[in-house]
């Protein structure tokens, strides 16, 4: 998308966990001379890695991810960290007083209250990436928060969501990576097969536009075209849609206030017989989308501790320690065994995360 867009675009700085030989090749054709690696094994490696162009400088850990976050020549940071990882660079570049295009849900789950707080009083402005926030972001734009009824997310239900109930006590982990619509990561698709990902999103979307609980609803919507629904108050609905790729939101955030000509020639086949069907989402297939709504109302640590013990207990089933449906039970565990309080500071946020992943990996001890 870069490439297609190098008139308004330059990649000045890019990191991953520890793919250096991937970020090698995008430095070459970018004549990108910052680099941040999170994994150290992998930082070593690329030290020594005579892929990368001379005079490259290489960053290390989340303290290298904040000196990318904060680059003077920088003036957008796109931040798609899995997981809460990215909550120190994002506050780190919006200290800088960054533009952030922001994917990483988690840092909002996690502590939205302090993340927006600190965008207000530095000036930054936050662009959601995500495509279902990316959409609601373009129906919102320019309305008032009173004219919105509700914004509706959509959901495709993942690799489970034709599977008899009975089977899901079976399901392996390479079941479970196997969406039907996107190409993700492996943490956000077995999150895609439990709903816990359209959870987050829905905890995500209160802290964006400062909507209630109430007004933040999902739908499962098989195609993955339509990206979100706003209602108004008056009763009309406007819609977002494109194909399932990750390319529109990001060439919107990138871009914004602009449009420019899509960097992909897909175009949605309006010219055939096409359909677009919708269904409710079913709590019983789904826990996690229940656990995420009762975390988002119950407000304060909930969400974090809902995040934290979510991570947990999805690293414990991709690493085959526990099977797929005590994914739901581990977090429902968990959230059950914390009080719900409401943090003061930061410093409590990362507290009661760090309680919850404990009594996470306590449950998996005792599955």
């Amino acid at each position: 998308m870069i490439a297609a867009h190098r008139d308004r675009l330059e990649l000045v700085g890019i990191a991953a966990q520890r793919n250096h030989g991937r970020l090698a090749e995008i430095a070459r054709e970018f004549g990108v001379r910052q680099v941040g690696l999170h994994d150290p094994d992998a930082l070593g490696a690329a030290r020594r890695d005579p892929a990368f162009p001379a005079g490259t400088q290489f960053h290390g850990g989340i303290e290298g991810l904040c000196a990318l976050a904060t680059l003077p020549e920088a003036d957008t940071v796109l931040i798609a960290v899995v997981g809460t990882a990215g909550l120190q660079p994002a506050l780190a570049a919006i200290g800088a007083q960054k533009t952030i295009a922001l994917a990483s849900k988690e840092i909002l789950v996690m502590a939205g209250k302090f993340v927006m707080a600190a965008a207000q009083a530095n000036g930054a402005r936050l662009l959601p990436v995500d495509s279902e926030h990316n959409a609601v972001f373009q129906c919102l734009e320019g309305r008032h928060a009173r004219e919105v009824r509700r914004i509706v997310l959509t959901a495709s239900g993942g690799a489970f969501r034709d599977w008899p109930l009975e089977k899901l006590a079976t399901a392996t982990v390479a079941d479970a990576l196997k969406h039907p619509n996107w190409a993700m990561g492996p943490k956000i698709t077995v999150d895609s097969a439990t709903l816990a990902n359209k959870g987050l999103e829905l905890i995500e979307a209160q802290c964006l536009f400062g909507l209630r609980p109430e007004q933040c609803q999902a739908v499962l919507h098989t195609q993955s075209i339509v990206h979100c629904l706003a209602e108004f108050t008056d009763g009309s609905m406007l819609a977002q849609l494109c194909p399932p790729s990750m390319t529109f939101p990001i060439q919107h955030a990138l871009l914004w206030p602009e449009r420019a000509p899509a960097s992909t020639d897909t175009a949605l086949p309006l010219e055939k017989v096409f359909s677009l069907d919708f269904r409710p989402a079913d709590e019983s297939r789904y826990p996690c989308l229940r656990l995420a709504r009762e975390a988002m109302t119950a407000g304060g640590s909930a969400p974090a501790v809902f995040n934290a013990a979510n991570e947990v207990a999805v690293a414990a089933f991709l690493a085959e320690k526990v099977p797929f449906l005590a994914i739901p039970r581990i977090v429902e565990q968990t959230l059950s065994s914390m009080a719900t309080v409401e943090p003061k500071s930061l410093a409590e946020v990362i507290a009661l995360d760090q309680e919850a992943r404990v009594r996470a990996t306590q449950f998996i001890s005792h599955s």
